[in-house]
């Protein structure tokens, strides 16, 4: 794989899949399994069905092409740089994120769920001293979406030095894996789900992940591969994928085994499929792609606030119409998302904390 020139399929692949956040996270205010959230209205299995047809690749693939992008950043960055960008552009917005937008949720959720009617002031404290399950559905201390970014980091960090251990240990030549052998890699997943997990999400299972990016995905002819059998992978995918959807949402009995095997199949091979199919339609670089690459983390960055404020908003204004309260969360938060977007690209002190590259001259912004 030619180092030198960026790999376009990458980053679209990636802005594109940041873009389902929305409809994923206003879809949680109405999940079936009892799942805590800052707003909650009544389960429904529809808008629920939403969320479990993306949850078993969707994050998977974000540590994927993490691991594939870090794998070319320490072709051109040594060790020691590639950690201090890393601080720069994970663990400030991280910080960022925790500390300015977390208690406005929280304090949303205070209100809706628990009838909390004090001031935002006064919550701001109860914020960082209740710590009960740390999703903030309870008023109380949360990271949110920004766990993302913390994993990252612990991930950039600890695995810097073992990545080139196992580089000069085990990878030793350029020798390429049989492409079977990468189904095979994906077996170990079941095992790793509950390792050093927190509101399960397993530090451990995304690190493996993370370094299947690295090690694998970064591999032209292994891309090549998955390119050449996108679709039939894509295929498979979706089956696993929707028969693990009725499974979850829409039986009455629970086949706990089955379950277990169609989320996983739908993970890996979602993940190989949609990396393939990636390199075959989006490997390009346009104004629009372009454009979206620059503001793909501001977006993960304020989605979740406006996702949550418009739900509660609505719900004063509709009540509990579920459609209305779905559709106008979606419109909403899109427009005001790539509002913040805009003004905060535009800002150096906001593009420092999102973790965003900022330069004077529009054309020259870049974020990676």
């Amino acid at each position: 794989m030619n180092s030198s020139a960026r790999k376009h399929y990458i980053d679209n692949l990636r802005w594109i899949i940041l873009l389902i956040l929305i409809p994923y996270h206003s879809a949680q205010a109405w999940n079936v399994w009892g799942e805590s959230n800052y707003i909650f209205f009544e389960g429904n299995r529809f808008i629920s069905s939403i969320i479990v047809f993306f949850s078993p690749y969707f994050m998977p693939l974000l540590f994927v092409l993490a691991g594939i992008s870090t794998k070319f950043a320490l072709q051109k960055r040594t060790g020691k740089e590639y950690l201090i960008e890393r601080g720069k552009r994970l663990l400030i917005p991280f910080l960022f994120g925790t500390i300015v937008f977390m208690p406005v949720m929280s304090y949303i959720a205070d209100r809706f769920n628990c009838s909390y009617n004090g001031s935002f002031l006064q919550h701001y404290s109860v914020f960082f001293t209740r710590y009960t399950d740390l999703t903030g559905a309870d008023g109380g201390f949360s990271v949110g979406q920004f766990w993302f970014l913390l994993y990252l980091f612990i991930i950039s960090v600890v695995n810097i030095g073992v990545l080139t251990l196992i580089k000069k240990a085990i990878f030793t030549s350029e020798k390429t894996i049989p492409f079977w052998f990468v189904f095979v890699l994906g077996l170990p997943l079941p095992l790793l789900n509950n390792w050093l997990s927190v509101g399960g999400k397993s530090l451990v299972e995304y690190t493996y992940l993370f370094m299947f990016g690295y090690f694998v995905f970064a591999d032209e002819k292994i891309v090549s591969k998955a390119e050449k059998n996108s679709w039939l992978l894509f295929n498979i995918g979706i089956v696993a994928t929707i028969l693990n959807v009725y499974l979850f949402i829409w039986t009455d009995k629970e086949y706990i085994l089955l379950n277990t095997i169609t989320k996983y199949v739908s993970e890996w091979i979602m993940v190989i499929a949609l990396v393939g199919l990636a390199k075959r339609y989006l490997n390009f670089n346009g104004k629009v792609s372009n454009h979206m690459r620059k503001r793909s983390f501001l977006f993960y960055t304020y989605h979740f606030i406006w996702v949550v404020l418009f739900q509660y908003l609505l719900y004063t204004i509709v009540g509990n119409h579920t459609f209305v309260l779905y559709v106008g969360t979606l419109l909403l938060s899109y427009f005001m998302t790539f509002v913040c977007c805009e003004i905060s690209i535009r800002i150096p002190f906001l593009c420092f904390v999102t973790g965003t590259k900022y330069s004077p001259n529009m054309k020259d912004l870049n974020y990676r």
